[in-house]
């Protein structure tokens, strides 16, 4: 691993929970876990066989399948991100499980050196959000497939969610602040600009068509959207440091870069307390896709 990991890892690793390790296992017991569970789940792995994890960041859903698969199944981390490889490529090594491993560095869309039917599942968590070509990932994941061969995604439906109301930043109401909030929201619509990101150029639908079309004749999805008003409260602090994505900056470093200290203080003003008691909304839309090759 390099001296300074890239952002994915420092992102999936620490950013994304604002450097806080108690906060991270809490979201791996509420969100994360269940979300690795049913992916594999709907894999129906059997014994031997060798799941290709597509993003597999830090190998939630990749160390999960190694559990489940017995002593002769495989698994083929693969990531854009080497630091993110050496990472699981370390935890491998530490649990003995390295001759039962493979390490691909490769974008979702091309999984060339991974050969044509070589693979019974593809697994994938929050990946194709990163992938422009998201039709060219799902052929991509068709080839790499031997007969009978699965595929067992989850990906969020961002369209669908509360970061895509402009009246609200990060699920808390901004209207008093309208104006401040527009000039930080600019900053991050320069970054993934809505419509185009692909982030958010995308629904299920979109995912069950780019599937059928790769040509898998067996096909099903689950939506899952949840709407609450609340939000689980959050240290100001750690707020600023946290991002929502690897793209984009923390909070605090968006506002340096977005608002004078004036307007930092005034935003702060106004939504710190909202911060702190999780005085909010927040909307989760997912999708769990499944299709099974001939």
């Amino acid at each position: 691993m390099t001296a300074t990991p890239d952002r994915w890892h420092r992102w999936l690793l620490d950013v994304r929970f604002g450097g806080d390790p108690e906060a991270r296992q809490q979201d791996l017991a509420e969100f994360l876990y269940p979300v690795r569970d049913k992916v594999l789940d709907k894999a129906r792995l059997g014994p031997g066989d060798t799941v290709l994890d597509v993003g597999t960041g830090d190998g939630l859903i990749a160390f999960g399948a190694l559990e489940r698969l017995g002593p002769e199944g495989h698994v083929i981390f693969s990531d854009i991100s080497q630091d993110l490889l050496d990472h699981c490529r370390e935890a491998a090594g530490a649990e003995g499980a390295l001759d039962r491993c493979r390490f691909l560095l490769s974008p979702a869309d091309q999984l060339s050196a991974v050969p044509a039917g070589s693979v019974d599942v593809v697994t994938t968590r929050s990946v194709l959000i990163y992938v422009k070509d998201k039709a060219g990932a799902l052929r991509e994941f068709y080839r790499v497939l031997g007969p009978g061969g699965r595929i067992s995604l989850f990906e969020p439906i961002n369209v669908l969610m509360s970061s895509c109301d402009p009246g609200r930043f990060y699920g808390y109401d901004t209207s008093p602040v309208r104006a401040l909030a527009a000039k930080v929201g600019a900053l991050y619509e320069s970054i993934q600009p809505r419509g185009e990101d692909p982030m958010v150029d995308f629904d299920e639908r979109d995912l069950l068509r780019h599937a059928e079309q790769a040509g898998f004749p067996v096909l099903g999805l689950e939506l899952q959207v949840t709407v609450k008003n609340a939000i689980r409260p959050v240290p100001w602090e750690r707020f600023l440091r946290m991002s929502g994505n690897p793209l984009i900056p923390p909070v605090g470093e968006a506002l340096g870069r977005t608002l004078s200290p004036g307007e930092i203080t005034a935003f702060t003003e106004y939504l710190r307390p909202l911060v702190e008691s999780g005085t909010g909304q927040e909307r989760s839309a997912t999708a769990y896709l499944t299709a099974t090759k001939e």
